[in-house]
């Protein structure tokens, strides 16, 4: 049988989770994490990171295991989980589960990404701070100048891509676009891409519900407690942002939880306008596989 690694992939809030974890009993593996944001120790409540429950039913990986002071990138994540593989590979595994949402991170793992220049963490930081104080629209008239081809292709509502392009820009004196050859590496060994979907109606109820759940097990506590933290990388995520906005009195509580609910239904829209141009991904039911 060859060796093949099983992407359980989809919006956010579809049942991936459960899903893996089922299916990681069924063959024998453990559950590699391929989301950018359950990585971080410290954020669980509103990355929905998996149970203490889960995680001694099946062994994760990638799961609540780096700090979020460390600037770990897709680049960084293709190496390890690759490494990963290949390791469990060797201890005899064949099929391997893999879950997340993250776009980036699992095509990183799939196809590889470019060689893309390190950049000073002070000009990030810079470009951090202007995000906070003058919105991504400042950052993004800067990269049309610099760069009109990814100010073309770029989701400019996307604070962090805008400042991955801008800062690669700026700092090399090349467009970000220049770097990017496109080319596909070569794994050797299969990829399955499953993809979890719900009626829309449906993943926006669960969406909306989960954030209320996340609020009763105490995420405004725990963004509280992110406050020094604000204009790290890893805090540039729905559920953080919002509740930053309500500590500074931009918002109410009840707003910011508005917020987060319709920011994750924005994202979740964004990740399937994104994987529906896979024809290589196997769509199935949700609801069906989870029963």
């Amino acid at each position: 049988m060859p060796r093949r690694v099983e992407i359980i992939l989809g919006p956010t809030g579809v049942g991936k989770s459960a899903y893996a974890i089922k299916r990681a009993l069924e063959v024998g593996s453990p559950v590699i994490n391929c989301d950018s944001r359950q990585i971080y120790k410290e954020l669980c409540i509103g990355t929905a990171a998996p149970s203490r429950r889960d995680m001694a039913t099946v062994k994760h990986y990638f799961t609540r295991c780096i700090p979020i002071t460390r600037n770990y990138t897709a680049g960084i994540y293709e190496a390890d989980a690759l490494a990963l593989v290949n390791k469990l590979f060797d201890q005899g595994h064949e099929t391997l589960v893999m879950c997340g949402g993250s776009m980036m991170y699992i095509d990183a793992f799939c196809y590889g990404l470019d060689d893309f220049p390190e950049v000073p963490l002070q000009l990030r930081q810079h470009l951090m701070e202007c995000l906070r104080e003058d919105g991504v629209e400042s950052l993004a008239a800067q990269l049309k100048e610099l760069d009109p081809v990814s100010y073309e292709e770029l989701d400019l509502s996307n604070g962090q891509r805008v400042i991955r392009a801008l800062e690669v820009s700026m700092y090399t004196g090349q467009p970000f676009s220049s770097f990017k050859t496109r080319s596909f590496k070569e794994r050797d060994f299969e990829i399955v891409k499953i993809g979890l979907e719900r009626p829309r109606e449906e993943l926006y109820e669960r969406i909306n519900q989960r954030v209320l759940q996340m609020m009763r097990r105490g995420l405004e506590a725990e963004a509280r407690r992110m406050l020094p933290y604000r204009d790290l990388p890893a805090l540039q995520t729905v559920g953080y942002k919002e509740m930053f906005d309500y500590f500074d009195g931009v918002t109410d509580r009840e707003e910011a939880i508005r917020r987060i609910q319709v920011n994750t239904r924005h994202y979740a829209k964004r990740q399937l306008t994104w994987w529906r141009r896979d024809s290589g991904i196997i769509w199935k039911n949700a609801a069906e596989l989870n029963a």
